[in-house]
């Protein structure tokens, strides 16, 4: 990396950039229009970072509630664990110990590390350990009583001997595109199965489509998490910081605000694909949360409480009594049709129904194509639910319950 980009880099974390960060913040105008007048004032290079800057600030928000005032790279946002789920994770470490946070990026995890103990972030990339710096400042987190650091060095040459226990978010696109396979991964797990030989004591962040080596899989208790219905990523408990070893878990954290502000829905088990067929759709049709279906643990759900499949070819559930629970979203079902689209227009312009929401399983089509295909012309609102059964594709009309 050249000594200029870090020269400008160390400008952006400046007073002097403040205040054109601040001015970019409060002007209105699109930054595409902006970038001229400032062009004027500072080099060509260091209105691309203030602009950028902005614009990761903006992006940024529905990861972190000070984005505001923090730094990122583009690679490094997208990368960032969000606040409330590096929160989460955090809890299970212990409170006051020394802790390692291995390539830590930008420091998503590494804020949420720092408010537990004296954490060290350790990244080889000079540019993102810059950011994180500037971030447990920006946070204050440099004035807590546990001193945190960072560290610009290889994650494969550190030594665990002095850290209770240890993250650590392995590179998944080394080459330029990503992958699940973790022998691609930088460190690679060679060099993570020698970490763990020295500290056992530890949590790999992973993709959650990532097959994890069978060793681990035996080691480790695996986490699926999901937040605002998306599974965002795999966890590998090792050591002491696995609750049930061996075991698989999916949990669902809030949509939205901090963590701890609600209690993380959770459930685990060992995987399986025994699951019973309902012989026909009962009043209540549910869809599983994806950290539970990531987590190949549809059959312990819907054993707890008292479901079925739709069908073998989908991952609906049925039942005749409904769920509050946030692994499923349960709706009332009020008609179960062939797909058809004449005969769903037809009950759409007899009951006035002009907004649905369409969810599908098993069905090639997205949404979009097809509510391009269907008359919706009333103010009544429905929900549609495709899904394969019996070898053709139903069209599930019903409600959504909160």
């Amino acid at each position: 990396m050249s000594p200029e980009l870090l020269d400008d880099y160390r400008w952006l974390l400046g007073d002097d950039a403040r205040r054109w960060l601040r001015r970019v913040a409060e002007d209105p105008l699109p930054l595409v229009r902006q970038a001229a007048a400032l062009r004027r004032e500072i080099s060509a290079k260091r209105t691309h970072l203030v602009l950028e800057q902005a614009e990761l600030r903006r992006r940024a928000r529905v990861k972190f509630s000070e984005a505001d005032r923090m730094f990122f790279t583009p690679v490094g946002l997208e990368q960032a664990t969000d606040e409330v789920l590096a929160s989460y994770k955090a809890d299970r470490f212990p409170l006051a110990a020394p802790l390692a946070d291995l390539c830590c990026g930008i420091g998503g995890d590494l804020l949420a590390l720092a408010r537990r103990g004296p954490v060290s972030g350790v990244d080889r990339d000079p540019v993102v350990t810059l950011l994180a710096e500037a971030n447990l400042n920006v946070l204050c987190l440099r004035t807590s009583g546990f001193q945190p650091r960072i560290l610009l060095a290889d994650a494969a040459a550190i030594s665990l001997e002095d850290y209770a226990a240890w993250h650590v978010d392995p590179d998944r696109r080394p080459q330029g595109r990503r992958t699940t396979q973790v022998e691609l991964h930088e460190p690679a797990a060679s060099i993570l199965n020698r970490l763990l030989h020295s500290d056992p004591q530890a949590a790999m962040k992973l993709a959650p489509a990532t097959d994890p080596p069978r060793q681990w899989a035996l080691q480790a208790e695996l986490e699926w998490i999901s937040r605002g219905g998306e599974c965002r990523q795999l966890v590998a408990w090792f050591g002491s910081l696995a609750r049930q070893p061996g075991y698989r878990r999916a949990t669902v954290l809030s949509a939205s605000g901090r963590a701890g502000l609600r209690t993380p829905w959770t459930i685990f088990g060992q995987p399986s694909e025994s699951l019973p067929v309902a012989p026909r759709i009962g009043r209540y049709l549910f869809d599983p949360d994806p950290a539970v279906l990531a987590a190949r643990l549809l059959p312990v759900l819907a054993e707890r409480h008292t479901l079925a499949a739709v069908d073998t070819q989908s991952v609906y559930l049925t039942g005749d009594e409904p769920v509050a629970t946030e692994g499923v979203a349960c709706f009332e079902v009020t008609d179960v049709l062939p797909f058809d689209r004449r005969r769903l227009n037809q009950v759409f312009d007899s009951r006035g129904i002009g907004q649905l929401e369409i969810k599908k399983r098993g069905v090639g089509d997205t949404p979009e194509q097809i509510r391009r295909r269907l008359r919706l012309r009333g103010d009544k609102a429905a929900v549609l639910l495709l899904t394969p059964i019996g070898g053709r594709v139903a069209a599930v009309l019903a409600r959504r319950l909160d």
